[in-house]
């Protein structure tokens, strides 16, 4: 079977070994045809009834296989405009140094940051302890939406001691880099003293500002910057979009 532009797919064909669902024979062939560079990175597929017709299959059968596709890490769903090819996963190291914007321009990609929203709060007693301020202490806290060639990475709240870093908000607003705020306030260098990994599922709001389906596997990461003094700058926990991303964990 070929697809519009002329190219062969590699949808299932007769003679393919039987016994395989049919949703799977699906999934494979436009695995097949994204490989052959028939859809490119960002590219929109087919809406789910021309691939059923492609394919001679139901649109059941088409959005499982879909939905096989989204959990490879190979098309991202977003709802109301349609599925697009997605790019590789974006190896991300957790390493002593770890800037996002670093990372995501080593990839290829063009890093981006946005804020979200802001506040100004006291801090609760976990937040306090790591930032390792008096529980009550005024903090700033910062939702932070992070991107990768504009395609949503993660979300992060982080938190800063408002002491220290009174008009965080502002300056992220303007220079939208962490880094970039802790060089503002005097902080030339900075690294990183603890990271937690836990898989979960998307929030509903988490998963809208990712572009992702709720319930959608993330990665939550909780971590700790401090100065090269050993003193808290921030913590943060940020929520990944695991079909984005792979941790590498250097020593």
């Amino acid at each position: 079977m070929i697809f519009p532009n002329g190219r062969h797919a590699g949808p299932p064909r007769a003679g393919e070994p039987t016994g395989i669902a049919l949703w799977r024979q699906v999934a494979d062939g436009l695995e097949r045809a994204i490989a052959a560079g028939t859809y490119g990175v960002g590219t929109k597929l087919p809406g789910e009834k021309d691939i059923a017709s492609l394919f001679g299959v139901n649109r059941h059968t088409v959005r499982r296989a879909l939905a096989e596709l989204s959990e490879r890490g190979l098309v991202r769903a977003m709802r109301g405009s349609g599925t697009f090819v997605e790019a590789q996963r974006i190896a991300y190291p957790i390493r002593p140094r770890t800037r996002f914007s670093e990372i995501i321009g080593t990839s290829g990609r063009e890093a981006g940051g946005r804020l979200i929203a802001k506040a100004t709060e006291p801090a609760q007693a976990e937040i306090a302890h790591r930032l390792a301020v008096r529980t009550g202490s005024t903090v700033v806290r910062l939702e932070l939406l992070r991107q990768a060639d504009r395609v949503p990475v993660c979300v992060a709240t982080t938190w800063l001691s408002a002491a220290r870093f009174p008009d965080a908000a502002r300056v992220y607003a303007a220079k939208r880099s962490i880094t970039s705020v802790l060089a503002h306030f005097g902080v030339a260098d900075y690294r990183r003293a603890s990271t937690r990994v836990i898989g979960t599922l998307a929030e509903a709001g988490d998963a809208m500002r990712l572009a992702l389906a709720p319930g959608s596997p993330i990665l939550l990461v909780d971590s700790v910057d401090v100065d090269l003094r050993g003193q808290p700058l921030l913590v943060t926990r940020a929520r990944f979009a695991a079909e984005r991303v792979e941790f590498v964990v250097e020593s």
